[in-house]
């Protein structure tokens, strides 16, 4: 077991000053137990803590470092950015500059306002699809998370499904009476609600690839009834790209999938790991937006110089130098590697992998939506996740979230995440016999 007594140090003088001692939930580690990682630093593939641990890290910033940590482009960008000022307040460049590539990146955004995170980049889009269409109702689904907004915490992924509060206290009944949930990849379940209410759908959100329940693919019927239901009651499909977004493909999931939503929220890997959201779509939706339109929206750090810079020299660093197909290569390795492992263990498992993205659920039953994502044994993957972190493996700590490689890491990683898992798996098989 590996030493980490300053971060159990640095966490109960953190406990004394922040709410649970974490400026976010899905730091705390309450899903696995014991005490959270205080990072030090942080260098291409690894993470080091406060004793001086290192530990390849699957996580990335929760999904935006797809370049591995400190890339020099970005570091340069982001140095040369703050020398000219860290916020204005105003218009620069370097906004539109951003603006010009995520539009040219991904066909079915014709405009794109940038915001400081996800959340804000869900909310908004919200406020949109509702201020475009006249309507009220939002339909989300089971497990997916789009951000701690309102009338969005109904039934949510992430930390809130880890922690058990799909619903948080807080969230007057008002603010959800317009939401409605659906069970993800269940078409019929689509196609009730639409003929019951689909004149009053605003919008339907969902993540086109679920990454906040574990990593959960969609079928081609569901996409394909997704599609066709919005358009034939005028309502606005929208794809929550916070994590997908030029990880799946420079152009997303939509890229991959060959699909066409009306509206997009981005956020991590356009920041370049700085706050940025974004979100974008139809030209003729996008201009009800204000100043072009009426419907209010805005933000001081909006557009800040820095994230910008950031957020350039990261999308100019994958265009030149798509990483995509090494990532789905190393994906690949490690899904091999880690569904041996638990086969040669007699650890009942799925899979669930798609490009860099990836999930080992502890169920014998085939995940493909929230429901099935519950069967899963939390306490067998809390015994998993320790015992990969200390044989190096920073992986997600929650059963609930999916795990990202990065364009740092090489073949020998995958490996090594691979054989890590052996030993893990086989170390969690015996402790339950």
């Amino acid at each position: 077991m590996l030493n980490r007594s300053q971060s159990e140090a640095a966490f109960r003088r953190a406990r004394g000053v922040i709410p649970g001692g974490v400026n976010s939930p899905a730091r705390a580690f309450g899903a696995v137990g014991g005490t959270p990682l205080t990072v030090a630093r942080a260098d291409g593939p690894y993470l080091y803590d406060l004793d001086g641990n290192p530990y390849l890290d699957l996580i990335g910033s929760w999904g935006p470092m797809i370049l591995g940590h400190c890339h020099p482009a970005v570091v340069e960008a982001v140095e040369r950015a703050v020398r000219n000022g860290s916020s204005y307040g105003a218009p620069c460049e370097a906004e539109t500059e951003l603006a010009e590539l995520v539009v040219g990146a991904v066909p079915s955004v014709e405009l794109v306002r940038f915001v400081s995170s996800g959340t804000e980049a869900a909310m908004s889009a919200v406020r949109l699809a509702r201020g475009a269409t006249g309507r009220d109702v939002i339909v989300k689904f089971a497990g997916c998370y789009h951000g701690h907004v309102d009338s969005l915490l109904v039934s949510a992924g992430s930390s809130a499904l880890t922690l058990g509060v799909p619903t948080s206290p807080g969230v007057p009944k008002g603010c959800t009476a317009d939401t409605r949930v659906l069970r993800y990849n269940d078409p019929q379940g689509l196609a009730d609600l639409f003929a019951a209410e689909g004149d009053r759908v605003a919008g339907v959100m969902l993540e086109p690839v679920v990454g906040n329940m574990g990593l959960v693919p969609p079928t081609g019927e569901f996409r394909a009834e997704l599609r066709r239901l919005t358009r034939k009651h005028g309502a606005l499909l929208i794809y929550d790209e916070v994590m997908t977004g030029f990880r799946l493909a420079y152009g997303g999931a939509q890229e991959l999938l060959g699909d066409s939503p009306d509206l997009t929220v981005f956020g991590k890997i356009i920041g370049g790991g700085y706050p940025v959201g974004a979100y974008g779509g139809r030209a003729d939706v996008m201009r009800h937006i204000m100043p072009a339109g009426p419907v209010f929206q805005a933000g001081t750090l909006s557009g800040n110089p820095v994230a910008m810079a950031a957020g350039i020299a990261t999308l100019r660093e994958l265009k030149r130098n798509p990483p995509y197909e090494r990532l789905d290569r190393m994906g690949a390795a490690v899904e091999a590697g880690l569904r041996q492992a638990a086969a040669g263990a007699g650890v009942s498992a799925q899979f669930n992998r798609v490009g860099s993205m990836w999930t080992l659920f502890f169920t014998p039953t085939p995940v493909t939506d929230y429901d099935t994502a519950r069967t899963s044994d939390t306490k067998r993957f809390a015994r998993f996740f320790w015992a990969m972190m200390d044989r190096g493996v920073y992986l997600p700590c929650s059963q609930f979230e999916a795990a990202f490689l990065s364009a740092a890491m090489t073949d020998a990683h995958a490996a090594e995440v691979a054989a890590a898992a052996r030993a893990s798996l086989q170390a969690v098989a015996e402790e339950r016999s």
